[in-house]
């Protein structure tokens, strides 16, 4: 069976040769080097956050959608333990698709777990004026929409159209689990 890393590896390489892109084409239009492009679609890395963001963005999707489209058709019940989870270790970062995003629907709910410390930006949304609502079920998180900064504490609700660049950052001291529903315009 293949496995999440290695069928992500096969649509990102499709989505690109979809588009008519060579890898230095990419490169221009990501800021990402070839050569990590390379290694991204021949599954020899996991691509962190940040740059999963980058690539949705050039490909105008979610990083929900994205991963949908990497899984098989999604069932209307999902349970916990089939939830698709994805990591970055290196941002210390978790997703957890909770309700796995579907061509007929426009919203999707997200789990995100950010450890202490953590901090994720993203040039901008990988569809402009996507909604989002965050609900903060634990810890404090810091939420960057554009210009405007928000501090989110442990049941506090954020929600805005995303249209620049946006950052996730913890405090040193405590981490941050959150609920997003994401909203295609």
């Amino acid at each position: 069976m293949r496995t999440i890393e290695t069928r992500l590896a096969d649509r990102l390489s499709a989505l690109r040769v979809e588009q008519g892109w060579s890898l230095d084409d990419l490169a221009t239009r990501t800021g990402v080097s070839r050569s990590t492009l390379s290694r991204l679609e021949r599954a020899e890395i996991s691509p962190t956050a940040s740059l999963l963001g980058s690539l949705c963005a050039v490909y105008g999707r979610t990083m929900s959608r994205l991963l949908a489209e990497v899984e098989s058709q999604p069932p209307q019940l999902v349970r916990a333990q089939a939830q698709p989870v994805w990591r970055d270790e290196e941002s210390g970062f978790t997703r957890r698709s909770v309700s796995p995003p579907h061509p007929g629907l426009r919203a999707e709910i997200v789990e995100g777990v950010l450890r202490p410390g953590a901090d994720i930006a993203y040039d901008g949304p990988p569809v402009p004026g996507i909604e989002q609502h965050i609900w903060v079920l634990e810890g404090a998180l810091e939420i960057t929409a554009g210009d405007d900064v928000h501090e989110l504490r442990t049941g506090d609700c954020l929600r805005f159209r995303l249209w620049g660049p946006s950052r996730f950052r913890c405090p040193a001291t405590t981490g941050a689990r959150y609920v997003v529903t994401v909203v295609q315009p």
